[in-house]
């Protein structure tokens, strides 16, 4: 599939949560994965789970919805489905590191074209690093997918070659959603699936990694 012009935030999450195969155990880190929440289904019976304690997170709340007691690990008030469950923080990170979760959603300053994750660290002097539970689900979770922009402010290719980042876990990432191009990253390669206000021709020029033109959109 290919659009006429690159995806927002929002369009993005929407995708990434239709791509979520129906009766999930899904995490959303902090950023712009937390959108996906607002855009499942009741027939996916995906069960989303947040690292500080709580299984069948709903939906962001808005409102007379919002309980500021009842937030998601990025501080964001959210909803509660019929039997959520809330439990203690080392419990969580059980689940995390458990194998018990089938995909986590995550933002990256980097992804490279076998799959390493860099998401906690510029390595600039100035920067706070922040790793969170990140290293915990990118080795834990089945699948990792993220989200993130394709391109910096200066037009650099996030998904490169080699992270020159400080690494969060190595060869974890399978699938990068971006504004302008959905990427599958396989044993042979790095696949694109679709495109969004680009070709492929025009992503390969720019791009400083192979691309393969996925055939059947898998």
């Amino acid at each position: 599939m290919s659009t006429d012009k690159k995806l927002d935030k929002n369009e993005l999450a929407a995708l990434v949560a239709s791509d979520i195969a129906p009766g999930s155990f899904v995490n959303l880190g902090i950023g712009q994965p937390t959108l996906v929440s607002n855009y499942l289904v009741p027939e996916q019976k995906v069960t989303l789970h947040t690292e500080n304690g709580m299984l069948g997170m709903g939906p962001e709340a808005h409102g007379d919805e919002v309980d500021p007691d009842l937030i998601n690990a990025g501080k964001i008030p959210v909803t509660e489905l019929p039997g959520a469950a809330y439990f203690h923080h080392a419990d969580s990170f059980a689940i995390m590191r458990g194998g018990h979760l089938d995909v986590c959603v995550l933002g990256a300053f980097q992804v490279s074209a076998t799959g390493d994750l860099a998401n906690w660290h510029t390595g600039a002097p100035d920067a706070i690093p922040a790793v969170g539970g990140a290293m915990d689900l990118a080795t834990g979770a089945k699948d990792v997918y993220v989200m993130m922009s394709l391109f910096t402010r200066d037009g650099v290719s996030k998904l490169v070659k080699e992270c020159s980042y400080p690494l969060t876990g190595v060869g974890c990432v399978t699938r990068v959603y971006t504004n302008e191009a959905v990427f599958l990253l396989k044993e042979d390669g790095v696949h694109v699936r679709e495109t969004f206000g680009t070709t492929f021709e025009e992503l390969a020029s720019k791009m400083d990694i192979p691309l393969i033109r996925a055939a059947d959109g898998s």
